[in-house]
């Protein structure tokens, strides 16, 4: 018997690293009823692609679970049917979800390489409630924020679940040759035992999923449709303020249209155009308290720049919330105020008037990216004690664009050039960054060595000399295997700065690192795996070059077997006094930060389960008289059942004796800096009741509560140490950020959708401290608050299903 285990185990090691798999689609006359009850004819004689092999949670052993999956065509789309066999078919999870959310369900997807070049996917999936999720991948990046237009359906059997998709071939990007072979994955993810097993098998220990695929053969004579769609959209908003001033509309509404267009320029290329984009229904940001010298980056939630923007995201040069962001000038509306003026409106972002990507790759694999963005001027109101009203520029008219080449070579290699370039109407500076971007792996992907190099310009006006900085970083390591290393430098001037399109929080610096991990990835003892991570890293300043930090950083994590409960510690020691010239807020001058240690964990416990809870900490003290950080999360979760779930998240942080700058005075070149107890409370509620896969009602509530109270102020020597000092005013701030975004979705046909949307919002800050949480809170729903209600329809319109209706 143990001979056999042996054996058993053999054979699936070397199947484990075998060639790749290979099935054949069946050409079809009749196209199957997408119903998820494979009654129709044209799967009878398909060939089946089955044997799937585990990635998680045994690596190269079989599935628990046998599947069958069948793929037939035709001239308009390729269809996909599978039956997924259970032993247990009333086991099967099937909680519902919105789309692009996986919940806790059982999952079912099929992967695309139709340019069978190990660089670009197409990932389709559904759960087993019905939910569709898709994705792009491109070298080691998914993209879940792409979505296309295709259908689906699933049926639970007395063997298990089955399934049916119909892709159509204007949902893909493929080559006109008259036959073709792709590369194709199909996954399955049995969630009650933890288990994703691949057809093709896939190994945890490389990287690169896409290069893991098999093939598709046989597709015969098909051809790359008119990829031209149009999706049209009106919407209406309702907007109240109670300004208490009857100068001031208190209610105030607009009417909204516009339109996004897709357009295939060849097989190869996409054009993709919005005109006269409406935002105005994506989630609330997350405000915060800063006290940092370093900017808060949001994420970005707009569909337009979280779809199939991996090309432009390349180089890390691109932060899309530039556009259509913050007015450029917007704090000019309050330098510019007159005695007895006020500002009654200044829009707190400019609005787009049109924004267009091209992008795709030619035959030789490089990749070519083009990105186009214009918004209008943005004016403030100021107005008088008489009722006199004037404006002032906040933001010119200014043009965004991006040129991306990006060369794919053998073994996920490649080399990229990036150009980002801002250009202003008038008299405010222009900015340009060129980027070039290289990285070379071995045949393995397990070697891998990389390096990039950027310049940035910004050109003024009034000076025929641009403000010139540069960056340059490498890195050289193995990620692949169970031991993986990196060794990584990198340096960015004092004038280097990519901000007007990017983002970048630390700039004139120089660092250099070695980070070392050891992985484990099947199961032993009572653990499923185990992760380990350390780092060292040391920095410079560049312009002085001056010492800056040490230290050493790591962090370990696994998941037990038996109730897969995830949990995991980090620490960190900074040995060596750090010299901050970024705190200081003034050109070569520094603080003298103190020797600190960090240490804190965190739990997860199985999501599977109705009630699960996320909790971790953090504990951060300073060899400095009282100063210690300590940070608490915590996140109960409860699914009510297969519809209706709650998640609640509550933070806590508190910073003792907290050190940090206050007020620069120029014409005493003295820098204040103050000794203060930050405290941070956060809470957010959100709740979701799926009416079905494409019709939900989703609640989210936010209150953030933040503190500094000083206690203490001093003067910054010139040798980065305090000095008591005699400074009189006041700069205790008490901030409260209160949101609820109410949202009901329904996707009425396919790519079309009614969006009905609640916000609400707050932003208060004082400088009289309130001690007391509840009191804030209850403050924050009394105090005057900004209501939203917008309502926006989107229609999809397919060119070829157009096409098609007239001919009949």
């Amino acid at each position: 018997m143990r001979t056999l285990f042996l054996i058993s185990i053999l054979f699936f090691s070397l199947s484990f690293s075998a060639q790749n798999k290979n099935v054949n689609a069946l050409r079809i006359n009749t196209a199957p009823k997408i119903d998820g009850l494979l009654e129709d004819s044209c799967w009878t004689n398909a060939e089946v692609a089955k044997d799937f092999i585990q990635r998680d949670l045994h690596p190269g052993l079989p599935s628990e679970q046998k599947a069958d999956v069948k793929f037939v065509y035709d001239d308009e789309a390729i269809y996909i049917g599978a039956q997924l066999y259970d032993s247990s078919p009333d086991s099967i999870l099937r909680e519902l979800s919105t789309r692009d959310n996986e919940a806790n369900a059982d999952l079912f997807g099929v992967l695309f390489d139709t340019y069978n070049d190990d660089i670009n996917a197409y990932g389709f999936y559904v759960t087993a409630a019905g939910t569709q999720i898709d994705a792009r991948y491109s070298g080691q990046t998914q993209d879940f924020e792409w979505n296309a237009v295709w259908v689906s359906a699933v049926k639970i059997n007395k063997n298990g679940w089955a399934i049916e998709f119909k892709i159509p071939y204007s949902a893909l990007r493929f080559s006109k040759q008259s036959e073709q072979v792709w590369g194709m994955n199909v996954c399955r993810k049995i969630r009650r035992l933890r288990e994703m097993s691949f057809w093709n098998p896939v190994d945890p220990k490389i990287e690169s999923l896409v290069r893991q695929f098999g093939d598709l053969s046989g597709l015969k004579d098909i051809k790359p449709p008119v990829r031209l769609s149009f999706t049209p959209y009106v919407a209406g908003i309702l907007n109240h303020y109670p300004y208490n001033d009857p100068t001031i509309e208190n209610l105030t509404y607009n009417f909204s249209g516009g339109m996004d267009v897709k357009y295939g320029l060849s097989d190869a290329f996409t054009l993709d155009m919005t005109l006269v984009p409406d935002f105005s229904q994506v989630q609330s940001d997350n405000q915060v308290l800063n006290l940092s010298p370093f900017e808060v980056q949001f994420q970005e939630r707009r569909p337009f720049f979280t779809e199939g923007t991996e090309l432009f995201n390349k180089g890390g040069l691109f932060y899309s919330r530039r556009v259509g962001g913050t007015p450029f000038d917007y704090y000019n509306a309050y330098a510019q105020l007159n005695s007895g003026e006020k500002v009654i409106r200044n829009p707190a972002q400019t609005q787009l008037i049109n924004a267009t990507k091209l992008s795709g790759r030619t035959d030789k694999k490089l990749g070519i990216g083009i990105f186009n963005a214009l918004s209008n001027t943005s004016w403030a109101t100021l107005q008088d004690s008489a009722g006199d009203a004037r404006q002032v520029l906040t933001s010119p008219l200014t043009n965004y664009n991006i040129v991306v080449l990006d060369q794919a070579l053998k073994n996920n290699s490649s080399v990229s050039l990036i150009n980002t370039n801002v250009t202003r109407e008038g008299h405010f500076y222009d900015a340009n960054v060129t980027g070039t971007v290289l990285r070379f792996n071995d045949k393995t992907n397990r070697y891998t060595i990389g390096g990039r190099g950027v310049l940035s310009s910004r050109m003024f006006s009034d000076s025929a000399q641009a403000d010139n900085g540069y960056s340059a970083n490498f890195d050289f390591g193995k990620n692949g295997g169970n031991f993986k290393w990196n060794i990584y430098g990198s340096l960015n001037t004092d004038r280097y700065n990519p901000n007007d399109l990017g983002i970048l929080t630390l700039t004139n610096n120089m660092e250099t690192g070695l980070i070392l991990g050891y992985h484990i990835y099947k199961p032993f003892w009572i653990v499923n795996n185990l992760h380990n991570n350390i780092t060292f890293q040391y920095q410079r300043m560049y312009n002085p070059n001056a010492f800056w930090n040490f230290g050493i950083y790591g962090n370990h994590n696994t998941t037990f077997t038996k109730r897969f409960v995830t949990c995991g510690i980090n620490y960190g020691i900074e040995p060596i006094i750090t010299y901050d010239y970024y705190e200081a807020r003034v050109p070569n001058r520094f603080y003298t930060y103190p020797v600190n240690y960090n240490f804190g964990g965190f739990i997860s416990t199985d999501y599977r389960k109705p009630f699960a809870f996320d909790i971790s900490t953090h504990y951060h003290p300073f060899n400095e008289n009282e100063r210690v950080y300590f940070d608490l999360w915590i996140s109960p979760r409860y699914r009510v059942n297969n519809r209706l779930s709650f998640i609640y998240e509550i933070g806590n942080n508190l910073k003792n004796d907290d050190i940090g700058f206050v007020n620069y005075d120029a014409a005493s070149d003295t820098i204040t800096f103050g000794r203060r107890d930050m405290h941070t409370v956060n809470n957010i509620l959100s709740s979701v009741y799926k009416f079905s896969n494409k019709m939900s009602l989703s609640f989210r509530l936010r209150h953030y509560w933040s503190t500094a109270q000083y206690k203490e102020y001093y003067q910054l020597g010139k040798d980065g140490y305090l000095n008591s000092y005699a400074y009189q005013n006041n700069h205790d701030v008490n901030f409260n950020a209160f949101n609820i975004d109410m949202v009901f979705f329904w996707q009425f046909a396919p790519g079309s959708e009614l969006n009905i949307v609640w916000k609400n919002s707050l932003l208060k800050r004082e400088s009289e401290i309130d001690p007391d949480y509840y009191n804030n809170f209850t403050g924050s729903l009394n105090s005057p608050q900004n209501n939203m209600i917008s309502v926006k329809v989107l229609y999809y319109i397919d060119y070829n299903t157009v096409r098609r209706g007239f001919r009949k």
